[in-house]
């Protein structure tokens, strides 16, 4: 669906800012991918050259089989009209009610009144608008207004939904709804759906893919599981210990270090059907150890459950470390917590 292949941006002249570094991405077709990364990580310059609204330096972007990176300014018209946005801070227009906002795109793509009356009913429903198609965005909180944001990008019926922040400006019950509604409209659907964010919770809750940007290069990209599992970049383990790890994980090893110096802490990450075992009671009755458990959590992705255990493990070194490689062998990943 969508494939960028070594894609720069530079602004200005030879020397200017390199906002995008050789990235290179592919998309499938119904997929939900996610791009994150801090500000100036360089992902809204990306998402801009996703639509059209930036052209690439050098690189070439395809959507839907089409390489919008050196069409014409008509062809990018109409590639256009199968890539829709929806953004941060909304973009409604204030002077017209929801129905009003949806059908905007429709008047303008020239479709008559009685499809674009039909078509904005099915959309005031898809998105859960029902009662409110009649008032203006001055009454509306902010997630009823995201919900018209992406009823309007859905009205052209395009192939790509690029969500740029499409949840930073609301608080986090209203950004699960906003999620929970963004997988609904994927699976029934089948649209292809690109999250730009600096929010791992979003990669986390809905995102098949993720790919983690730095000073506008992609420095890791997998499947989200995957990514949890096992991150290799400094800025990718950043943002999973965000949803993997609780408040106050510094302050809880740092108490167990104090009260119990002997013991080894070590943390456990389960994956898939893994966490619903009971891998440390049989660890207990298998080894002579005792073991405080003294933080854990489970984290639920797109592509199956994540979870962290840690443990301080108390007994001879030479057992402890025998029970450390029973865990490897269980299928249980086991780190030694070094204290720095």
């Amino acid at each position: 669906m969508i494939e960028l292949k070594d894609v720069n941006k530079r602004y200005g002249q030879k020397d200017g800012l390199l906002a995008v570094d050789g990235v290179t991405l592919s998309i499938g077709d119904g997929a939900i991918f996610g791009i994150i990364g801090y500000s100036g990580a360089g992902k809204s310059t990306l998402i801009r050259l996703l639509n059209g609204l930036e052209k690439p330096t050098s690189g070439t972007i395809t959507i839907a089989g089409r390489e919008i990176s050196s069409v014409s300014a008509k062809e990018l018209r109409k590639v256009r009209q199968k890539v829709s946005m929806i953004f941060q801070h909304f973009n409604l227009l204030w002077s017209r009610t929801v129905k009003g906002n949806i059908a905007f795109p429709l008047e303008i793509a020239g479709v008559p009144k009685a499809e674009r009356d039909r078509k904005v009913e099915e959309l005031i429903d898809l998105v859960g608008l029902r009662g409110r198609e009649n008032a203006y965005p001055s009454e509306l909180s902010g997630g009823q207004k995201q919900r018209v944001g992406i009823a309007r990008a859905l009205a052209n019926e395009p192939e790509v939904l690029l969500c740029d922040e499409a949840t930073s400006a609301l608080d986090p019950e209203t950004t699960d709804q906003i999620l929970d509604l963004l997988t609904d409209i994927n699976q029934r659907l089948g649209l292809t759906i690109v999250m730009i964010t600096h929010e791992m919770h979003v990669i986390r809750k809905i995102c098949h893919q993720v790919a983690v940007m730095e000073a506008g290069r992609v420095v890791e990209i997998g499947n989200v599981l995957d990514v949890f599992q096992q991150p290799k970049a400094a800025i990718t383990k950043r943002f999973v210990s965000q949803v993997t790890e609780p408040a106050g994980t510094e302050q809880a090893l740092a108490h167990v270090r104090q009260e119990v110096p002997d013991g080894t802490l070590v943390k456990l990450v389960f994956i898939g059907e893994r966490t619903e075992q009971p891998v440390l009671s049989s660890l207990i009755r298998s080894f002579q150890v005792d073991v405080n458990i003294v933080q854990g959590n489970i984290t639920h992705t797109q592509g199956g459950a994540y979870g962290t255990l840690i443990l301080q493990i108390l007994g001879n070194e030479t057992t402890v470390q025998e029970a450390i490689q029973y865990l490897h062998n269980e299928g249980v990943q086991a780190e030694v917590i070094v204290h720095d």
